[in-house]
């Protein structure tokens, strides 16, 4: 029985090694045959604020701007201290609750206390 990985574009079976790298003759995808180890598997991101500190869960952080809320009348204060931040993945790093309610925060608009 052949050890030779179907192809993960078009999994298909007739896949062969072609010198350093597998090879579909289907779809022609190629893809090495030791495929190294991606930057996000070997180590966690590190997620920095405004002056460069890293931030981890449980951190309390200050807004060093104003910030408008979407959707909404309201505006975070410069100044305003935040308790017990989450970090997350996506487009915002941050989680965090305030009295105004629950919000999404990128670290770049954070100062760690």
């Amino acid at each position: 029985m052949s050890t030779i990985p179907a192809c993960p574009q078009c999994s298909m079976d007739n896949t062969y090694p072609d010198g350093e790298n597998y090879v579909c003759p289907d779809c022609a995808h190629e893809w090495p045959i030791n495929a190294p180890a991606s930057a996000d598997e070997t180590s966690e991101r590190v997620i920095k604020d405004a002056n460069g500190n890293p931030l981890a869960d449980g951190d309390a952080v200050v807004l060093i701007k104003d910030l408008k809320v979407k959707g909404s009348s309201i505006t975070l204060k410069m100044g305003t201290k935040v308790k017990s931040i989450r970090l997350v993945g996506g487009d915002h790093e941050v989680d965090c609750k305030m009295d105004a309610g629950n919000f999404m925060l990128k670290a770049a608009y954070l100062k760690k206390v």
